[in-house]
C-alpha cells in the first residue's frame, strides 16, 4: 500500500528484503568440497557457485540473464545529451560492444531510455531530482525484472553520470570531489554539490536525489527489485556501483546479492569497491562499461554454474 510520502515503501522494502537461502548455499558448497579434495582447486569459480545457490534457492544454473542498460542525462553536462542519445541509437541497433556479448552469449538485453529530453538538475546548483521524481523513477527500474530472470547485470549510459558517481561516493564515503573524480570529471561541481547539498546527504535516499540521476534510480530499483525476484545481480561501472552503494547506506545487508562484474578505469570506482568490500570479477581496463563489463562477468558466471552442476568425480 503507498504511504504518504515518497520513499516509505521504499524504506519499508528495506527492512524486509528477503535473505539468502542458506540451505542451498551449504548444498553446493558440500559439492565444492568434494571436488576440491580430488586436486580440483575451484577458487573463486566455487564460490560464484554457492553465490547463485543462495540467492537463487536452487542448483546453479543460469537461464534467463538479462543486462538492464539505463540511460539518463544530466544538467552538469549540458552537452551530453546528444552523446548520450547517440550512445543509445547506437546500442539500440546493434551496434555497441554489448550488443555483440550478448547476441554470442545468450544474454537479454533492454535498453531504457529515461527522459533523455529532459536533464536533471545540475547538482552544482540545484538538486537531481526531487524526492517524488527519484521515487518514481526507482520504480520504473524495478519493471527490468518483468517477465522473469534469474541473472540481471545492471548497467548505465550517460554523459555526466562519472562525476554525479563520485559526488555521491563523497557524501557516502568522506573526501573532496578530488579525491574521487578521474581524468575528464568535473572536481569543482562535485565540491559545489557538496557544498550545496551538504546539510541534506546524511539521509543516502536524499543524497541519491540531490547528486544521482535518473539512471541512478532506476539501477537501485532494479537491484532491489531483483532481490525480491531471487536474481542475483552483476554490477557494471562506476554509476551502478555508486546506485548500490547508497542501498548498502541505507541497509547493510541490501546488496549482498550483488557480485561486482568488473572495475573501470575510473580511480573512484576502485576506492568505492575497496570501501565496499566488493572485489571485481574481472579487471579489463574497460571504460564505464556500459552493461560490457557485466555481461563479459555474466559469461564467467554461466560457467561457473556450468562447472559446478556438470564436473563428476573420479571413480
Amino acid at each position: 500500500m503507498t504511504t504518504g510520502l515518497p520513499f516509505d515503501d521504499t524504506r519499508q522494502l528495506l527492512k524486509n528484503l528477503p535473505g539468502p537461502d542458506e540451505a542451498a548455499r551449504k548444498r553446493v558448497a558440500e559439492r565444492n568440497a568434494r571436488l576440491s579434495l580430488q586436486g580440483t582447486a575451484l577458487g573463486r569459480v566455487g564460490e560464484i557457485s554457492e553465490w547463485l545457490a543462495a540467492w537463487t534457492g536452487r542448483d546453479p544454473q543460469v537461464l534467463r540473464p538479462l543486462v538492464a542498460l539505463f540511460a539518463g542525462t544530466h544538467g552538469l553536462a549540458p552537452y551530453g545529451g546528444k552523446e548520450t542519445q547517440s550512445m543509445i541509437e547506437h546500442a539500440a541497433a546493434g551496434g555497441a560492444m554489448v550488443n555483440q556479448l550478448c547476441a554470442a552469449n545468450d544474454l537479454g538485453l533492454k535498453i531504457f531510455d529515461l527522459a533523455l529530453h529532459l536533464p536533471v538538475g545540475d547538482i552544482g546548483t540545484e538538486p537531481a531530482l526531487d524526492e517524488r521524481g527519484c521515487a518514481v523513477t526507482m520504480a520504473f527500474g524495478m519493471e527490468a525484472v518483468v517477465g522473469g530472470i534469474d541473472l540481471m547485470c545492471v548497467g548505465t549510459v550517460g554523459v555526466g553520470g562519472t562525476t554525479a558517481a563520485s559526488a555521491l561516493m563523497a557524501a557516502l564515503f568522506g573526501g573532496t570531489g578530488a579525491d574521487w573524480v578521474g581524468p575528464g570529471g568535473d572536481a569543482n561541481t562535485v565540491d559545489a554539490a557538496l557544498a550545496l547539498h551538504g546539510a541534506n546527504l546524511k539521509d543516502p535516499l536524499e543524497a541519491l536525489c540531490r547528486l544521482g540521476g535518473r539512471e541512478f534510480a532506476a539501477a537501485a530499483g532494479a537491484i532491489l527489485a531483483a532481490r525480491v525476484e531471487k536474481a542475483p545481480v552483476i554490477l557494471d561501472g562506476y554509476v551502478p556501483l555508486a546506485a548500490a552503494a547508497v542501498l548498502r547506506a541505507a541497509e547493510p545487508t541490501a546488496i549482498d546479492h550483488c557480485l561486482l562484474g568488473h572495475v573501470s578505469s575510473e580511480p573512484g570506482m576502485r576506492k568505492a569497491a575497496e570501501r565496499m568490500g566488493l572485489v571485481p570479477l574481472l579487471d579489463l581496463g574497460l571504460g564505464d562499461g556500459e552493461g560490457a563489463g557485466a555481461a563479459f562477468a555474466a559469461c564467467v558466471v554461466k560457467n561457473a554454474a556450468l562447472v559446478h552442476t556438470q564436473m563428476a568425480f573420479r571413480e
